[in-house]
């Protein structure tokens, strides 16, 4: 079986598990306390006034049927209504999945451009103060949670020095969002040249990203750092050593194309992480992503919006999956995918 076969059998198995993710948050609108209906009609409201408005919602329906009306609304591509905004899921989803998703790169941006050359030099430069100092940023980002993090930065930056602008979204209030292309404030302003909502954007996404990539860069460093020094002692390496092949050519075209593998799946995972999991960040810095949105749907027990967050969550997690296997054929042709 070909490549094609074995595209077509990964995304053949995406369905049942997409049918156990719809099962689950379904499921979890009926753990969570509390009545949707009571919430969208307010706490002064009468008790008719709740059970019309369960009603209209089909929660005086049998589960069996209920659960078919949501299975049928996804099929159709109806995420439901939203009862804290008044709006359908999928339109705010349209609107804040480029906020998460522009946090998300910038972060993963960080963490490569710090991680991986730091993990390099960690390996080639073994027990060194360079070394030292490695693994203990390595520990100091997993062990501090990521909203201490974005407390501390937003106490030195913000408030000590001042050069960062208040936890208040992507913009600041008196600059115009650009053109929408892509939805990504960062890139629509470059390429519609507006200089003033690219300076804000870049502004607002800098102590955000800096909290988030320093929480996955961690992770990031030690994986690169473990994966060098077993390279660096194999044979082959040995050999190009002593054949006098110039060192960078060694540590970066032979020892770091060969780590590759590992990295690209820690890469996976955290990109699925930093999509899903940065909750806590979107909270800290008034961030209007998906993390945000997902929170206010739980305090409020908003139905429509919690299932479609469980569910896009388990979809980017699919999808992310796929495409790290993909690139494995691209960091080392020795693999073939079948």
């Amino acid at each position: 079986m070909g490549f094609g076969g074995y595209l077509l059998r990964r995304l053949l198995l995406v369905v049942p598990t997409l049918a156990g993710v719809t099962v689950i948050s379904f499921a979890l609108t009926y753990l969570l306390p509390g009545n949707p209906a009571l919430v969208k009609a307010g706490a002064l409201a009468t008790p008719d006034v709740v059970r019309e408005i369960e009603r209209q919602m089909g929660l005086d329906r049998p589960v069996p049927v209920q659960y078919w009306r949501y299975v049928s609304g996804l099929l159709r591509g109806d995420l439901g209504e939203s009862s804290s905004t008044g709006r359908p899921v999928l339109e705010d989803f349209r609107q804040r999945v480029p906020a998460t998703l522009e946090l998300t790169l910038a972060s993963l941006l960080v963490a490569v451009a710090l991680g991986v050359p730091l993990g390099v030099l960690s390996a080639v430069r073994r027990d060194s103060l360079l070394d030292h100092v490695s693994r203990l940023l390595g520990v100091g980002g997993v062990a501090m949670p990521s909203f201490w993090t974005g407390l501390l930065l937003l106490y030195v930056f913000f408030y000590l020095l001042g050069v960062a602008p208040p936890p208040l979204g992507r913009l600041a209030a008196d600059v115009t969002p650009p053109a929408r292309l892509t939805g990504l404030y960062v890139i629509d302003a470059a390429l519609t040249a507006d200089g003033v909502a690219l300076v804000s954007a870049l502004h607002h996404l800098m102590l955000p990203a800096l909290t988030l990539g320093f929480a996955v860069m961690a992770p990031l460093t030690r994986m690169v750092r473990a994966t060098m020094l077993e390279i660096l002692e194999s044979d082959y390496v040995k050999a190009a050593w002593a054949a006098g092949l110039p060192r960078r050519r060694v540590v970066y075209g032979d020892a770091l194309r060969n780590a590759l593998i590992p990295v690209i799946t820690v890469l996976g995972v955290i990109f699925g992480f930093l999509m899903a999991g940065n909750v806590v960040v979107e909270m800290v810095y008034a961030w209007p992503g998906l993390g945000h949105y997902a929170v206010t749907a739980l305090v409020t027990k908003d139905p429509g919006p919690i299932q479609s967050f469980v569910l896009f969550v388990a979809v980017m997690y699919v999808f992310v999956n796929l495409a790290v296997d993909l690139l494995y054929g691209l960091a080392d042709p020795r693999i073939r995918l079948r």
